[in-house]
Formats: C-alpha cells, structure tokens, sequence
C-alpha cells in the first residue's frame, strides 16, 4: 500500500479527533502522575486516603466509559467532543482549586475528603466522552483498507500523551507550585475544545451502522448481566488492574516517603507508555501465537512479577526496571484481552461488551486506591511488605483465570481463545 493511498484514506476529523487525542491524555497523565502527592503534600491527606482519592479519580473514568459511548451516539461526536473538553477544563481548573481560597467558605462547610472526591469525579464525565468518541470517528472517517492502519494511529497517539503527561507534569513540578499542573492541564484540554469548533465535523455515518434503539440498547445490558461468567471473568480480571494501577496510585508516594524526597516521580512514571511505544511490535509478533487468554494470562503474570524489584531492592533504579517489565506485560495481554471479550458477543452487541470490558479498570482503580493506601499505612515501618502483598494479589489473579479457563471457560469463546 502507498503513503498516498494511506493519508487518503482518512478524512479531515479522523486527524483533529486524533490530534485532540494527545492533549486529551497528556493532561490526563500529567493530573494522574501528580495527584497522590497533591492529595499528600499540598492538601495534607494521609497516605492512605490520598491513595484512594486517587483511584477515585482514576476509577469513575473507565466506570463512566460504559455510558459515554451511548451518549457520544445520541447526540454527535463533534457535540460530544466539545463539551467533553470544556467539561474536562473545569474540572482540572477545580481539581487544582480544592485548596484555592476562595473555595474556603465551602470547605468551612464541606469536609475535605468529601469535597475533594466530588472534585475528583468530574474528570470522569469528559473523559468518558472523549474515548468513545475519538474511536467511533476514527471507524466512520476511515475507509476500510486503511482502517486497521487508523486504529494504530490512534493507539499511537495516546501513548504519545500518556508518555508526555508524566514528563510535563515533571517539569513544571519543578518549577511551579504543585496545584499550577492542574491549571495548565486545563489550558491543555481548553485549547482543544477550540479546535474541535473550529475544525472538527461530523464524520460521515457509517452506512451499514444500524441505529439502536434505548429499547435495545437496555436489552443488551440486560443480556450481559445475565452472562454470569463473562462478569465473573471481569471481576477477576480486576486483579490485574489493582495490581497495574499501584504506579500511580502508591509508587509516588513511596518513591517520596522511603525512597527519595526528590525522586522525579512524575518523570519516572513516563516508562511505562514509553515501553509501549518502543515495545509493542515487536513483542506482538512474538507472542501473536499465543491463544488470547493464554496471552492475557501470562501478561497478568509478568505485571504481577514486576514490583518484586523493589522487593529486591527499593531505589529509584529499580523502581524503573519495575515499569520496563511492568509494560511488557501490559503489552503482552492489553491487545488480547480486548480480542478476547469482542470474539466472546454475539452479534449485534459487540459494543455493550466492549464498554464492559472497561469495567476492570475502572474497578482496579477505585479498589487499587484504598487496597494500596491500606497497605502503606498498615506497613509504614516494612515498606517491602507492601510490594510482597501486590506481587501476591497478582498471582492469585493469574492462578483464577488460569482456573477459569480450564473450569468455566464460557461456551460461545471460539477454538483457539
């Protein structure tokens, strides 16, 4: 296939959704990377409750996600772009005010905690618009030799967000008071609330799309609901995702408290989008043999194993070698579980399990958060303990869904899954 033939085989909004896409995740990364020490340092929470604030934070996203794609539908992707952005711009300005003064006569009234977690949902109500809407105009403004090809592009721009988020973030920690990240993080989102106005159209509709109808939409939710094994699957798969997600959730904080004051966290959490960008081809081609779940297995496995490095030794070194293995598990089962759960729908309701599949993520984030501030506050004075208990929590997951698929594999997954 010619370059030629490849940039003519999208129209105008798959770029500006895509373009959007960067800036989308950058400020999501560079929010995320900062936030536990936000909540610790700057507003004073204790490690434990700063930890589940942040996978409050984290958590609500991919929750939301369920819902935002059938919103996204209804009511336009270059509708539902824009007010995601403006949505997300308020909501970082917010987040990076829960401090400011003039919100003091809320906080004279308002507890803190229950201020700050109110905060921190709203990030989710943009975000949740945002994802659907970049891969539904990424399909429609695609044509079909290239769309596969429009689907890595996407993949590439958000980790290219994801890896920048961190180091941003880094940089003006550096050289700015904590809350000034969130503010730029919202200038971030707002410039692109502009963009998609000013340049963004509705992508064509695909013509073999059928409409569906709230009727059968609730239908389809009400037949995964009934899938009892596919949810028992989710909810072990979750595991994966309490395990995955303690980068953001306790390694800053335990990078700063028994490591290094000074450690570049934000920075350091950089790795892991950085590894994927650099890794995924090639481990891909090394493991694309590997039936789906087998894949999704042993990845859960390799992620688990990772922070055993700072069991071995608790530095920022290691810290890093734990993100390198870390990705290349993530690399090994992202791909594949998400083959996996679409092989697994049956026809017409691909696009409700799809949004299912987020659930793990979600459910990791919001558990992660209190499992993993429980753990620094119950282990202060043994640090290493901490990491002994995740690496633990992900072998126990890998051993169930290596249980699940030998016991309850569900009876539709095709030979070879």
């Amino acid at each position: 296939m010619k370059i030629g033939d490849i940039i003519g085989g999208f129209e105008r909004p798959f770029w500006i959704a895509n373009f959007s896409e960067i800036f989308e995740r950058l400020s999501y990364y560079a929010v995320f990377s900062t936030l536990a020490l936000y909540l610790n340092q700057t507003l004073h929470f204790p490690n434990a409750e700063a930890a589940s604030l942040s996978g409050l934070f984290g958590g609500a996203v991919w929750v939301m996600a369920i819902f935002g794609g059938a919103l996204a539908d209804r009511i336009g992707f270059r509708r539902a772009l824009s007010s995601a952005y403006f949505i997300l711009t308020l909501a970082y300005f917010m987040v990076g005010s829960i401090g400011a003064p003039w919100l003091a006569p809320v906080r004279s009234v308002v507890p803190l905690g229950l201020l700050a977690g109110l905060i921190l949902f709203l990030p989710a109500l943009g975000v949740a618009l945002v994802k659907p809407s970049v891969v539904g105009t990424t399909a429609r403004s695609s044509r079909e030799n290239v769309r596969s090809i429009g689907y890595s592009i996407y993949y590439t721009m958000v980790n290219i967000g994801s890896t920048a988020g961190p180091l941003v973030a880094g940089w003006l920690h550096a050289h700015l008071p904590p809350q000034d990240v969130f503010m730029v993080a919202a200038l971030g989102v707002f410039a692109m609330f502009f963009v998609v106005l000013a340049f963004f159209r509705e992508p064509r509709a695909d013509a073999k799309a059928a409409a569906t109808s709230s009727g059968t939409t609730l239908r389809n939710f009400g037949t995964v609901v009934k899938n009892w094994r596919f949810l028992l699957f989710l909810v072990i798969f979750s595991g994966y995702w309490i395990v995955y997600w303690q980068q953001f959730l306790i390694l800053p904080l335990y990078l700063h408290n028994f490591v290094d004051p000074n450690a570049p966290t934000a920075q350091i959490l950089s790795i892991d989008p950085l590894m994927v960008i650099l890794l995924t081809v090639a481990i891909n081609a090394l493991t694309r043999r590997i039936p789906s779940f087998a894949a999704l297995t042993l990845g859960t496995l390799i992620t688990s194993v990772s922070w055993l490095a700072l069991v071995v030794h608790p530095s920022v070194p290691m810290a890093v070698v734990a993100l390198v293995v870390l990705a290349i598990g993530e690399i090994v089962q992202s791909p594949r579980y998400y083959e996996y759960v679409s092989r697994l729908a049956p026809p017409g309701q691909q696009g409700t399990y799809m949004g299912f599949a987020f659930l793990p993520i979600g459910i990791g984030s919001l558990v992660g958060g209190v499992f993993g501030g429980t753990l620094l506050a119950r282990f202060a004075h043994d640090p290493a303990t901490v990491w002994l208990v995740v690496v633990a929590t992900g072998i126990v997951t890998t051993l169930l869904l290596f249980l699940y698929d030998r016991v309850l594999k569900p009876a539709n997954a095709a030979p070879g899954l």
